[in-house]
């Protein structure tokens, strides 16, 4: 029985399913990616921008219709998935505006002799993606945008509850203008993936997921010594260590904690206080918090909302307190906060995918930044001061590839994402999202 189905989280209602492809099927995906490399030899930078520029324009037209699929697709909050449509198109607008002189040659001062030396900035071939249900328009637009417009080819395999999106986005790409094989969408099973990440024709693999997919599709690639991007999981340090307006930092931290039903990558998940404004932040905080409860969307299945029940049982029993806004229902799991969770408790350096979030008490910015560095993880991080000296000071101490001061849902297409430690390796967005798959050759010209 095939894995890609569409189940709508809010109801358990399987919508549609899928076939997996066959092998032979798989085999043809990869050829036709390979043999659209004759299209890029063909077209410019100023070509392919333009048609990158079209799907900007194809998710515009398109977005409410988009909007619905992933609603339908993974619970995402209707408003949010409108979003999501509009930050792609912002994205593709942006590489279409800024791919020419991003991939321009570079002149390389020689140290002697006579002549000149230059780096070109080309294509390296065929990309496979694999992509997570999260964001399921915003992971595809940071990957294939810039890529496309290199001239790399995309195979995409999506994540199996969402096919219907992923067929949408092909056929934007294909609407858009590009040839037969440039992009396609391929729902392959995690041994075809593996299969894929070996064959000689492709090139590299871009991964955003789990740490434990991460760590398979790497050890694949290593073994054949192709390069990969991992964007994984995070456990984002929220910091407070003053505030002017408490409420407003407040706001902050509940949105904050709750973008996308508290299941992105980068939300922040621990909020570490100064002790001075500890009580009267998690009164707020944990009544704003468990006041979401009327309304909140469901997680992505029924399946997620168990596996977080289980970790907030298990923060329980090892001593952690809860306030909780309900019980789980389904796919529907209520807001919560976390306190008193210890060093050495299973929770302590897990990442909670959902809406519940863990406060800590600190007596001092030395001991935020050493509660915030003492994870696995390394991704985002939020900072929260009055204090200019004292946010450049701590941003330079937190150890993470992102940190954002005094705000929240501040990304752009101009900023690149990623982390270091177990939330992976490259970065996407930005000048830094081209240059990860790109033939960077120097060409010296002598006398």
């Amino acid at each position: 029985m095939s894995t890609y189905a569409v189940t709508d989280p809010a109801t358990g209602e399987v919508v549609a399913t899928y076939p997996t492809a066959t092998d032979a099927e798989i085999s043809d995906a990869v050829t036709a990616a390979s043999n659209a490399a004759s299209w890029v030899r063909s077209t410019s930078v100023t070509d392919r921008a333009e048609l990158i520029r079209k799907v900007g324009a194809l998710h515009h037209e398109r977005r409410e219709q988009l909007a619905d699929i992933i609603v339908r697709e993974m619970g995402k909050p209707r408003d949010e998935a409108l979003g999501e449509v509009d930050f792609c198109t912002a994205i593709y607008d942006f590489y279409a505006d800024n791919a020419e002189t991003f991939l321009a040659d570079e002149p390389v001062k020689l140290l002697e002799g006579e002549g000149e030396a230059v780096i070109t900035r080309g294509p390296i071939g065929v990309l496979l993606g694999i992509m997570p249900w999260n964001f399921p328009y915003y992971q595809v637009a940071r990957f294939a945008g810039p890529n496309l417009i290199v001239g790399n080819t995309i195979l995409l395999k999506h994540a199996p509850q969402c096919p219907e999106s992923a067929l949408a986005l092909q056929q934007i790409f294909l609407d858009a203008g590009f040839a037969e094989g440039a992009y396609v969408d391929i729902r392959a099973t995690n041994e075809q993936a593996a299969t894929i990440i070996a064959d000689p024709r492709v090139a590299a693999v871009s991964l955003t997921g789990s740490e434990r997919a991460g760590a398979a599709v790497a050890e694949v690639a290593g073994r054949n010594l192709k390069k990969v991007v991992l964007e994984l999981g995070g456990s984002d340090p929220f910091i407070l260590l003053s505030s002017d307006d408490l409420d407003a930092t407040v706001d902050s931290a509940v949105a904050a904690r709750l973008d996308n039903t508290g299941q992105a990558c980068n939300a922040a998940k621990r909020f570490i206080v100064a002790d001075d404004l500890y009580d009267p932040f998690l009164e707020k905080f944990t009544a704003k918090m468990l006041a979401a409860a009327d309304g909140i969307a469901p997680l992505s299945s029924e399946r997620a909302a168990q596996g977080l029940e289980q970790q907030v049982a298990r923060a329980v029993e090892e001593g952690a307190h809860l306030a909780s806004g309900g019980e789980r229902r389904g796919a529907f799991y209520p807001p919560a906060v976390l306190t008193n969770v210890r060093p050495g408790t299973d929770a302590y350096h897990q990442e909670l995918f959902g809406p519940v979030a863990i406060v800590h008490r600190v007596a001092d910015e030395d001991e935020a930044v050493s509660v915030a560095n003492d994870t696995p993880f390394g991704l985002g991080s939020y900072l929260f001061t009055t204090d200019r000296d004292q946010a450049q000071r701590v941003a330079a101490k937190i150890e993470a590839g992102m940190v954002f001061i005094n705000g929240v849902g501040a990304e752009g297409a101009e900023l690149p994402f990623g982390g270091i430690k177990r939330s992976g390796f490259g970065r996407e967005l930005g000048r830094f999202g081209i240059e990860e798959f790109i033939n960077k050759k120097m060409i010296r010209t002598v006398g």
